[in-house]
């Protein structure tokens, strides 16, 4: 029982983590919060579940498609929508109060479109539910890669913002603009080329859960909030962060589930999250602005 949680704790965290990584991105360096960030990542399960019914290429193979879509999308999204918000925004909390009210009803305007073209039915499709003995426990192949693919992605994400010249680049504007402004960082592109990237991320994130989860055109906004919820915990902006927190939310929604009742991992959830507000409100990693 205990390493079957583990192990779905980790698949599930890994996704989890993956998510959070890409809102943590985004937010990070553009300020501006998308509450509509989980339909690309179910937006990107669709696409694969037609493409793979369709073509019978497998769903990994078809991220090759997906991701730079994603990316063009999002990319779009913050040039053509949240830029006029940006030039106009008289101050920070400006910015995110416009942003949340754009990207809430830009969460529905897509979930409506998914909603037409899928309907509300459960979805799902069959690929790699190979069983695969680990130890004493029994995990479908597709869950062990899709955490394996989660750990590779965001290895990559972290060398890249970390040890290049453009991830400098972004992490300069997520922690000041202005003086990113004046060493001749264009600010506007950081934050166009963040959300492409987070886009990018979530529509991963999609991928890989398509290939064991159901879903629906109405769940985006469940892993929306998942992922601001392991973003806050972690702390804003803060990239290892938001991968451990993740990694954490996973393993304590598979032993909650196995242990005491699936039905209580929301509540216990939402009670980390409300006790690490109230001990630590800038985050567990995040650091208290002086």
């Amino acid at each position: 029982m205990f390493l079957y949680a583990l192990l779905s704790g980790l698949t599930l965290g890994g996704v989890y983590a993956l998510v959070a990584l890409g809102l943590t991105i985004q937010y990070g360096v553009s300020r501006t919060l998308n509450l509509g960030y989980g339909e690309f990542l179910i937006g990107a399960a669709f696409a694969v579940f037609v493409m793979f019914g369709t073509f019978g290429i497998s769903p990994y193979l078809l991220a090759i498609v997906v991701l730079p879509g994603a990316f063009a999308l999002s990319w779009l999204v913050y040039r053509v929508m949240l830029m006029p918000i940006v030039r106009r925004a008289r101050s920070p909390m400006a910015l995110e109060i416009d942003s949340l009210l754009l990207t809430f009803g830009l969460l529905f305007a897509i979930m409506g479109i998914m909603l037409l073209m899928f309907g509300s039915n459960y979805t799902n499709y069959s690929y790699l539910s190979v069983p695969v003995r680990v130890m004493d426990a029994t995990v479908a192949l597709n869950r062990l890669i899709s955490f394996g693919v989660a750990v590779v992605v965001g290895i990559i994400a972290y060398i890249l913002l970390m040890h290049t010249r453009t991830g400098m680049a972004l992490r300069a504007v997520s922690v000041d603009p202005v003086g990113a402004r004046l060493v001749g960082i264009d600010v506007n592109w950081a934050a166009g080329l963040a959300f492409g990237l987070g886009g990018a991320i979530a529509a991963m994130g999609g991928i890989l859960i398509s290939t064991y989860m159901t879903f629906t055109a109405e769940m985006g906004v469940i892993f929306t909030m998942k992922a601001l919820i392991v973003v806050i915990m972690a702390g804003v902006g803060h990239v290892v962060g938001a991968l451990v927190a993740g990694l954490v939310l996973g393993l304590i929604e598979a032993f909650v589930a196995a242990y005491l009742d699936p039905g209580l991992t929301v509540a216990v959830i939402y009670a980390v999250f409300l006790l690490t507000l109230i001990i630590r409100p800038q985050g567990i990693f995040g650091r208290v602005a002086r």
